[in-house]
């Protein structure tokens, strides 16, 4: 599993990518940008955060497997998920919602996570039964309200994706028991949120593992209960999470799975 070394080394790595986004916040006008496809955007803001990440986290640990957004894999037993600006678009386009995303997987399990958010000076950090960290505070959010006063974060698909009518019919049996439902386009962000108690669930179809890793360790370490669409489904392995406080979930899950 993970050390503290590891999660020192994280969070450190996090802060300096933090910092070199912050620089290009301030100049983002001036960055190159690319479409990998619609409404999927990359600058060289994505690509220097993802490479100073990668010469940090490797640099320390040569043997290391890695999976970054931006860059090639590389297979190991230790393995570092990277998304080293999540909220990509929020960022061109200067919404104040982006973060570093890192975590480390260890023999095909979630181990440690990090989320870092610069422009609010908050990090959001856990170990496997360690708990839950704000910048290097223990954390340990309230219990959630009712479910009709519950507020949910969730992603919505863009451009030609084919799942439209998926999330769609996935708000119209959310929204009318609730207190509402936010998209905010920073899916590791989000799982922040609802680890810290700011969010009283997620869930998203069809993620990538650098969009999800590090939010499902700071998720579980809080104590929210995490499915895919399925209850034996694992949502490192097929992208899809639901996750909320034990007493909401089930009732979320419910209204989620209901064209199953």
């Amino acid at each position: 599993m993970g050390t503290t070394d590891d999660l020192t080394l994280a969070i450190d790595a996090a802060h300096a990518a933090g910092a070199l986004l912050q620089a290009h916040w301030n100049d983002r006008d001036l960055l190159t940008i690319d479409a990998k496809r619609q409404g999927d955007f990359v600058s060289q803001a994505d690509h220097q955060s993802e490479a100073l990440l990668r010469d940090r986290l490797l640099g320390a640990n040569p043997d290391d497997g890695w999976l970054g957004e931006e860059t090639d894999a590389r297979p190991g037993r230790r393995r570092w998920i990277v998304d080293p600006l999540d909220g990509t678009t929020n960022f061109l386009r200067g919404i104040a919602h982006w973060a570093v995303s890192i975590a480390l997987e260890q023999d095909g399990q979630l181990v440690l996570g990090v989320v870092h958010d610069p422009l609010k000076a908050e990090t959001f950090s856990a170990m496997t039964g360690s708990g839950l960290q704000l910048n290097g505070r223990r954390l340990d959010p309230a219990a959630p309200p009712g479910f009709d006063a519950a507020l949910f974060g969730t992603g919505l698909p863009f451009g030609n994706m084919p799942y439209i009518d998926d999330h769609a019919a996935d708000l119209a049996r959310v929204l009318p028991g609730t207190a509402g439902v936010r998209r905010m386009g920073a899916a590791a962000l989000d799982l922040a949120y609802v680890a810290a108690g700011r969010l009283d669930g997620f869930w998203e179809r069809r993620l990538r593992p650098w969009d999800i890793s590090a939010g499902l360790v700071l998720v579980r370490e809080a104590g929210m209960r995490v499915e895919g669409w399925t209850p034996d489904e694992r949502p490192e392995e097929t992208g899809t999470v639901i996750t909320a406080p034990v007493p909401i979930f089930d009732r979320l899950a419910a209204a989620l799975r209901a064209d199953r």
